[in-house]
């Protein structure tokens, strides 16, 4: 695909970004693209190899060398079809996901890999100025009604195939904003919210209905809910956050990292600011976790003008290379720095905070270094390290340690959906154990990307479909 020798003669470019010093100052994207003809450039760096790994690294498994392909001649048209074929958003992709298809890349292994997620991005970009991105074309309605319980990736995709199969859909969001996680907890900088709203007008116009302020089991009951609809896709998120267990977790100044992740970008949108103001301006904020949410409350603390920001992972420090357990095409387990990181933060690893100080408010953190071991049976233990303890100063602590499971309380309970061992809701085939309800995303899968979850809801409208029609010409 491409140009057989392109990887050898041309070089990755990466896309421009703005100065560290000018994009604190905003919350709008920072990102320059590159233009069509040097992006004509990089797709020719695709290998013609005999196995593309790429498509196996994508959770959509996006056929990335024949997209590669059209853009090399061409083809941008040909390229998109390609490209939507198999993934509903890639104008969320191609900004927020970590691109594991980069390093399943071929080329990868004598070179850079190619920049799959840069063209993902261009291709859907141009598609959408040219004006080839339409609804879905219409087809003979099942009269057959789904109700989908949340609109961030997940409830999207399956909102979006049930309608291309022609049942009737509708979308119930608790929030007065369309897009879960997309709109509300990520930020702007990121995804920037019209981004959003340009694919939600598109999904109305094919007729898919979108109900807000609409939180099931909480101001809509769940019993309307199973008499107005024939079946129920459950794709609520996991959104219990992990807390701390230690002493003094209750003072103020310490709150979960989507609340104050929610609230900025409620302040972007002009929407009204529920509870207490979390704010970092001319705070000392400690941010207890290392992966991509901590790292979005680093970059949105920095722009707010944090005093300083400080960002505690419990796990060492990945290594600069491949470890010998982390073989291609595996995602590497290597030290990486987020856009938000480069903005300014000091990052600590191996480190674990065992007290919370100060009396009503946060005043600091008393952390100490740990040291990981393997025991016999391959288990990874943490111990301390004995005269290691710190106190590290804060007014604003962010809890970002990830998610345990979905909210139970409400529409699960009142459902009566049977949860696995980790609280998640079970599944097989998508089903859960009520027969006319199925579920998808995190809320069933635990915590993951939103590639991921627009891959679950893929997968959840075509086990459906299948159970309403007896087959299913969804992918």
């Amino acid at each position: 695909m491409g140009k057989p020798t392109g990887f050898l003669e041309f070089a990755r470019e990466n896309p421009k970004k703005q100065p560290v010093s000018e994009r604190i100052q905003h919350y709008d994207a920072f990102e320059t693209p590159l233009t069509s003809r040097r992006l004509t450039t990089q797709a020719a760096r695709c290998m013609d190899c005999g196995v593309p790994f790429c498509n196996s690294g994508c959770p959509v498994q996006n056929l990335i060398p024949e997209f590669n392909e059209y853009i090399y001649q061409g083809q941008w048209r040909n390229a998109y079809g390609t490209l939507q074929s198999t993934n509903n958003f890639p104008e969320f992709t191609g900004r927020v996901c970590p691109a594991p298809c980069e390093p399943a890349c071929c080329a990868g292994l004598v070179d850079d890999s190619i920049s799959i997620k840069q063209i993902e991005l261009a291709i859907v970009e141009k598609a959408f100025e040219e004006g080839w991105v339409k609804p879905n074309t219409p087809v003979p309605s099942t009269g057959v009604k789904i109700a989908i319980v949340g609109s961030g990736p997940a409830g999207l995709a399956a909102a979006q195939q049930l309608n291309l199969a022609g049942h009737e859909v509708t979308v119930f969001e608790k929030n007065e904003v369309i897009g879960g996680l997309l709109r509300l907890g990520i930020p702007s900088f990121k995804l920037e919210k019209t981004i959003v709203e340009r694919r939600i007008d598109i999904m109305r116009s094919q007729g898919i209905i979108f109900k807000t302020n609409a939180h099931v089991g909480v101001n809509f009951s769940v019993a309307q809910l199973q008499e107005d609809f024939d079946y129920v896709g459950l794709t609520g998120g996991s959104e219990k956050p992990r807390d701390l267990s230690i002493p003094k977790n209750d003072l103020q100044g310490v709150h979960f990292a989507m609340d104050f992740l929610t609230q900025q970008n409620r302040r972007v949108e002009n929407l009204d600011v529920q509870g207490e103001d979390i704010l970092a301006t001319g705070k000392h904020v400690v941010v207890i976790g290392g992966g991509d949410t901590g790292s979005d409350c680093v970059g949105t603390s920095i722009r707010q003008g944090a005093a300083s920001v400080t960002q505690i992972e419990i796990l060492p420090e990945p290594p600069k290379e491949r470890a010998g357990n982390n073989p291609w095409p595996e995602y590497p387990r290597v030290f990486q720095t987020s856009s938000s990181q480069e903005e300014g933060c000091t990052r600590l690893f191996s480190t674990t905070t065992k007290k919370l100080l100060g009396e009503s408010k946060v005043t600091g953190l008393l952390c100490a270094e740990v040291t990981w071991v393997a025991d016999s049976s391959g288990r990874w233990e943490m111990t301390e390290k004995e005269g290691s303890e710190v106190e590290i100063q804060a007014d604003l602590v962010l809890l970002a340690m990830g998610f345990v499971h979905p909210v139970k309380e409400g529409l699960l309970e009142n459902l009566g959906i049977e949860l696995d061992g980790r609280g998640n809701v079970k599944t097989e085939d998508y089903q859960t154990n009520i027969p006319t309800i199925y579920a998808a995303g995190d809320m069933a899968t635990g915590q993951s990307l939103v590639v991921r979850a627009i891959f679950s809801g893929r997968q959840m409208a075509k086990a459906l479909d299948r159970a309403i029609k007896g087959y299913s010409h969804l992918s």
